[in-house]
């Protein structure tokens, strides 16, 4: 019987080594989480909408973030400013990264802070194209990840992930029953996501069109420039962060209901 050659053994133990560590879906959502976990920031934000009518709609908000638990809860803060009707408006999410997050918005009209339930979580954010859901991170183990590929999207060579809900209840209250999202390879920053409705037709394409390192040491990142069109209602939102900088020592005060009510 012939000897394999010590050589070829080894190409092969480190060939099989290789493949044993190669990165899932699962493990490259959960950097793509990481990658945006910034341990504090405070900006100035314009959500615009445009219907199909071509009718604009736009509103100026400012926006808080910090970070708890050793970065597994982030803490986030939106308050609008214009125009005369929303403004006052306060949104408050606890953003955990393995349990259902906390949400609450405030509406001055109505004197009153109220829970957003989890089965709310596919309706319109403040009549935008963005949904409750889009404005926390997901929690990774609601849902199945299969590696699709990779593709080259806006010049960056990125990770294709398909993420299916693992039941019917995440798929009901998030709205949509499967999404292809692109992450960068190189940054782990998602930088597109096309959403399929419940009926498993394409609905939204989501496209980060620019993004910023606001902490250089720990390489972390924050989405500037986020464009979701409807394809089904011709609708489009934008969300510009117009001025964004990194402020991990925010108080503790600024993260409740009584503070949005202010």
């Amino acid at each position: 019987m012939k000897r394999i050659p010590i050589t070829l053994l080894l190409l092969v133990m480190f060939f099989n080594a290789v493949v044993a560590q190669k990165i899932n879906g699962k493990q490259i959502k959960e950097k793509s989480i990481e990658a945006t976990r910034v341990k504090g920031t405070e900006g100035l934000a314009t959500i615009t909408t445009i219907n199909e009518n071509g009718q604009t709609r736009i509103r100026e908000l400012a926006s808080i973030t910090k970070l708890y638990d050793g970065g597994k809860t982030e803490k986030k803060l939106l308050k609008f400013l214009q125009p005369a009707d929303v403004k006052g408006t306060g949104f408050l999410t606890f953003d955990y990264n393995k349990e259902d997050d906390d949400k609450w918005i405030y509406m001055p009209a109505l004197r009153k802070t109220r829970r957003i339930i989890n089965s709310e979580n596919a309706k319109s954010f403040m009549g935008t194209e963005f949904s409750y859901a889009d404005m926390t991170l997901p929690n990774v183990d609601e849902y199945h990840y299969k590696m699709i590929g990779e593709e080259n999207i806006l010049g960056q060579i990125c990770y294709v992930i398909e993420e299916r809900p693992i039941n019917e209840e995440v798929e009901n209250e998030n709205g949509f029953s499967k999404k292809i999202t692109y992450i960068n390879k190189e940054n782990f920053v998602s930088i597109k996501s096309v959403y399929f409705d419940l009926y498993g037709d394409k609905e939204k394409i989501m496209i980060v069109k620019e993004y910023k390192e606001l902490d250089k040491t720990n390489h972390k990142y924050r989405l500037t420039n986020i464009e979701i069109k409807n394809i089904q209602n011709g609708r489009k939102s934008t969300n510009v962060i117009k001025e964004i900088k990194y402020n991990p020592g925010l108080p503790d005060s600024y993260f409740t209901t009584r503070y949005i009510e202010r």
